[in-house]
């Protein structure tokens, strides 16, 4: 047995939940089976453990984050989680330069909790390129992310990496280059409020001074030098360019079918059209959708001012089920309207009355929620329009509305995360039964 190198006598700093667990010098608290894993971990091998410092409890806050560089281990209470869950679904052979490889399979965990109190699950199909599964697990200053909001809640909740990211593979010359992480200077314009945009930007997304649910309050906030953004600048990893919307969906479809039950599915950002293919593809399996800021508008790309070809099919580049029947998204006369419904907003798209209706999805309800200083905000109402005209019941909601104020795109991620996952689940109770 090797003998482990301490750097100093006592253990980092380890937050969660103190009343259950044992008292040691300044103030450090740590379960006793973290310290039995610490130990054997120290008797295993060589193991450099930095000086602890006073405990958080919960995870660490927005004034006192727990991060690792801060000599802090984050770690969350599993005391509501019966089982958990590590599987693969998706995929199949092909053949590349002469050997056959399983291409297209994605990764996914699953959390059951001990008491459900909610009969339909969870499909958290979160991210946009550059995110993993870790965006819903945990926040960047150490807090339960979503999942756990929803698992306390009693909802049985499935994480997925997409296809090629994550933990699920990718092969070189079968799907499109990697785009390399995001860049500090981009991450701070645009998600966490850190450094403001260009003036040709700030022209076209005049919400972005409003930013100020970053969960930080270092004298850099929100850019490189703050603590929280470090750390999440190294939670960001490289995706693929394009996203692989129908190997996304076939998979998604694949654990709709293994789950065999109805299900509640979130959609979020660049991942979501793999979502609504996968809804659509999937009606019966479907009893709510949450689109939390989905990849919009409609027709037309707007984001940061960029223009060009968006989704033709309204929801998605993918075919959908719509009626009378369409085969060309083009059937869908497509219409700009002139007018926004409000200052600092861009005119939808629509379809040209009497418009298609989405026939697989109706009788679905969704909650499609924006943030305050999002730069999806100027178009985020776009997606709830053409869901509405199409017959889909949504319901759109700016979340200063209800007192959820600040956010930007990550919002999941920020210092109110848990007031609006906690509105999600109160619109769950109200529209699901």
């Amino acid at each position: 047995m090797s003998s482990a190198r301490l750097l100093h006598p006592l253990p980092p700093r380890i937050s969660g939940d103190g009343h259950r667990g044992v008292n040691y010098p300044r103030g450090i608290v740590i379960r006793t089976t973290v310290v039995t894993a610490l130990f054997s971990a120290l008797t295993a091998g060589s193991l450099c453990i930095a000086s602890g410092v006073h405990a958080q409890g919960g995870g660490g806050s927005a004034t006192s984050p727990c991060l690792p560089p801060q000599g802090c281990i984050p770690t969350i209470s599993t005391a509501n989680i019966a089982r958990i869950g590590d599987f693969y679904v998706g995929g199949q052979w092909q053949k590349q330069a002469g050997q056959e490889i399983m291409a297209g399979s994605m990764f996914v965990e699953a959390w059951v909790p001990k008491k459900i109190q909610h009969p339909y699950p969870v499909v958290f199909v979160q991210g946009g390129g550059g995110q993993t599964l870790m965006a819903s697990i945990q926040t960047p200053d150490g807090r339960p992310g979503w999942a756990y909001d929803f698992v306390n809640a009693g909802y049985t909740v499935y994480l997925v990496d997409p296809p090629g990211g994550g933990r699920s593979a990718y092969y070189p010359g079968l799907y499109e280059p990697l785009a390399a992480p995001r860049a500090a200077e981009q991450m701070g314009r645009e998600w966490s409020g850190g450094l403001a945009p260009s003036a040709a930007i700030q022209k076209v997304w005049p919400q972005w001074s409003k930013n100020t649910a970053w969960p930080s309050d270092a004298p850099k906030k929100g850019r490189a030098g703050d603590p929280v953004f470090d750390y999440y600048a190294k939670t960001e990893m490289q995706h693929i360019n394009g996203y692989q919307e129908k190997t996304f969906s076939d998979a998604l479809v694949q654990l709709l079918d293994l789950i065999g039950k109805p299900v509640i599915m979130m959609v979020n950002s660049g991942y979501a059209p793999s979502g609504w293919v996968a809804a659509d593809a999937r009606p019966k399996l479907i009893k709510a959708v949450l689109a939390v800021e989905p990849w919009a508008p409609p027709i037309e790309n707007m984001e940061l001012g960029q223009t060009g070809p968006g989704r033709p099919w309204g929801l998605s580049s993918l075919p959908l089920h719509y009626s009378p029947p369409v085969t060309n998204p083009a059937e869908l006369h497509p219409v700009h309207r002139t007018t926004a419904t409000g200052p600092g907003l861009f005119p939808c798209w629509v379809q040209k009355e009497p418009a298609h209706k989405l026939i697989n999805l109706a009788g679905v309800p969704v909650l499609d929620i924006s943030g305050e200083a999002s730069y999806h905000r100027p178009f985020a109402y776009c997606e709830a329009v053409w869901l509405n005209q199409a017959g889909v019941k949504t319901d759109y909601v700016n979340l200063e509305d209800v007192g959820l104020r600040g956010n930007g795109h990550q919002m999941m991620s920020e210092k109110n995360s848990a007031g609006i996952a906690r509105f999600m689940l109160e619109w769950l109770e109200k529209h699901v039964q």
